[in-house]
């Protein structure tokens, strides 16, 4: 599903207007909007310690037995299940 947002997000009517989308459909919100700002300033987001140290926890992790992993696909589905 791909949102047009044509409205400035920072007015009450744009409240108004976002949260009568789904659940589902604002946490996509916010998942357009952190790409858009991944994509337009990459090297801006930093990691604190903390979370670098969790990254390398989990690759490291990972790479001991990918099995465990699991794909998006199905955790997204079990997740949103009853709000698709």
């Amino acid at each position: 599903m791909t949102l047009i947002y044509t409205m400035p997000m920072h007015t009450p009517t744009a409240t108004a207007e976002y949260m009568k989308l789904s659940v589902s459909e604002r946490i996509q919100l916010v998942e357009d909007i952190w790409d858009s700002i991944a994509a337009e300033a990459p090297n801006t987001v930093e990691l604190s310690q903390a979370q670098m140290a969790e990254l390398h926890r989990r690759v490291a992790a990972h790479r001991t037995d990918p099995s465990t992993a699991i794909p998006w696909e199905q955790v997204r589905s079990k997740l949103f299940l009853s709000k698709l």
